[in-house]
């Protein structure tokens, strides 16, 4: 199959404006295609059908909504190992983790269209002769905007949530990733989604963002990314009274305490850390591992690291792909380089690979000082920093020291440690004995400078819902 032709989407129709920007293979460095970027007059374009698809939309019976979601969801399913091929063609992960990823976002859609149909309200016993109710209505038209590493799931939570619940959606997905949202909109498109409901835009990221979200049209603003871009958005939003969305970065710890089993907590762990190049959100990235348990750890992490192949996501048995991007490599090399100078141990890995494309091998450091970036940057990369404890107490105390509380994980044989581990951790994702991702049944988002709100789970349609307090006063 060939990269898909690349367009925006505004009010049903597809279109595309000037050459727009280049968008690459990270295995190859070819270039794949040129994505379109929206101008001014698009923008209020998208914003104005925005508006009127809600106007169609909300007025929809959920019924029929969810009958149209839920035929989205098995159109995407049928055509995964389509949009998994696109994903790996401009992102770069493996194959197989792109499929799945498809078959998980057609979960999540389906999740969220039998969910709008619970938006519940609810009616309040009364001392007189007044009905007073509490409804559960959408929120309006949405701006939302997305990152590069789960070109699928990333834009998908975002139009589920915001389309299930009543809304419509202006999404500016990733330039650099762009043709997986493309298959995504043309599978709500082909289900029969009214014009305007999903309008689809791709633009410079800061000129797009701040048009979207001064217009007064627009009633919530939902962002995943980076904390910088996030804390500027939401003060934009902020500036404007809009509600946000916002899930943001992270630096998960992971606490291995004295009575865990290190081999199979080293063996979790280390298939978690590489999954996408460590290119997660969640992605453990902080291994505090007791010192009666540090070095069987380290043993069997390096083992199952040393397993790992490497290269093109297309190629048969590669279980890591290259970065999505240039920028990824030398933000490791300068984290790798700040962590030996410090006194760091590279145990493998290290150094980007000599080849075309952008790979950075799976790097394990031991040795690391708290002081070294790596320990106070999240890495958003394939590398593992693990430093060695000796009390509990101080261990949670250096996982709670930074900014970020999205995800963190803990490894014990005992459930009083894991109480411990529960309570203690500053996080809105914990995960005790494993490392799993996010699910579409349960809630995901974080606290501190991670971010606020949820996605997934009956939380998921909170933020594009709003509470109306109804009294009726029965007359004659």
């Amino acid at each position: 199959m060939t990269y898909p032709d690349l367009s925006l989407l505004i009010d049903g129709e597809w279109c595309s404006t000037g050459s727009g920007a280049p968008v690459l293979n990270p295995a190859t460095e070819e270039v794949l295609g040129r994505v379109p970027l929206a101008s001014g007059a698009d923008l209020d374009r998208a914003i104005a059908a925005a508006v009127r698809g809600f106007a169609l939309w909300r007025a929809t019976p959920v019924a029929r909504r969810t009958a149209i979601l839920l035929n989205a969801a098995d159109l995407l399913a049928s055509r995964a190992d389509r949009v998994a091929r696109v994903m790996t063609l401009e992102q770069g992960k493996p194959l197989p983790e792109a499929r799945g990823e498809v078959l998980r976002v057609a979960g999540a859609l389906r999740w969220d269209a039998e969910d709008a149909r619970r938006a519940y309200g609810r009616i309040i016993p009364s001392a007189d002769d007044t009905v007073l109710s509490v409804r559960r209505e959408p929120i309006g038209p949405v701006a939302a905007f997305t990152p590069w590493n789960f070109p699928a799931g990333s834009p998908m939570r975002k139009m589920a949530g915001a389309i299930a619940a009543g809304c419509s959606i202006v999404i500016k997905a990733s330039e650099e990733t762009p043709g997986t949202a493309v298959e995504l909109a043309r599978c709500f498109q082909d289900a029969g989604l009214p014009p305007g409901v999903l309008n689809l835009v791709f633009g410079d990221p800061a000129a797009v963002s701040r048009h979207l979200i001064a217009d007064e049209r627009i009633r919530l603003v939902a962002f995943t990314g980076s904390i910088p871009v996030g804390k500027l958005l939401a003060a934009q939003a902020g500036a404007a009274m809009k509600p946000s969305l916002m899930e943001l970065g992270g630096h998960a710890p992971v606490i291995v305490a004295a009575d865990a089993d290190p081999v199979r907590a080293a063996g979790r762990a280390a298939v978690a850390k590489f999954v996408n190049a460590g290119q997660v959100c969640t992605s453990p990235s902080r291994f505090l591992v007791h010192e009666s348990v540090h070095d069987r750890f380290v043993e069997a992490f390096l083992a199952v690291t040393a397993r790992i192949v490497v290269g093109d996501g297309l190629d048969e048995g590669v279980t890591m792909g290259p970065l999505a991007n240039p920028r990824r490599l030398k933000a490791l090399e300068e984290l790798v380089t700040d962590a030996v100078s410090r006194g760091a141990k590279i145990e493998t890995g290290g150094e980007r690979l000599d080849r075309p494309g952008f790979f950075f091998p799976p790097t394990v450091l031991t040795g690391v000082p708290l002081d070294a970036r790596v320990m106070r940057d999240e890495p958003f990369g394939p590398i593992a920093p693990i430093i060695g404890f000796d009390d509990l107490d101080e261990a949670l105390r250096i996982a709670n020291s930074l900014p970020y509380g999205l995800a963190a994980y803990g490894f014990t044989r005992s459930s009083r440690t894991a109480e411990r581990l529960v309570r203690g951790f500053e996080a809105g994702i914990l995960s005790i004995n494993h490392c799993g991702g996010s699910v579409h049944e349960a809630p995901s988002g974080g606290v501190k400078s991670s971010g606020y709100g949820r996605e997934g789970g009956p939380e998921g349609l909170d933020a594009y819902l709003v509470t109306k307090r109804v009294s009726h006063l029965l007359v004659d």
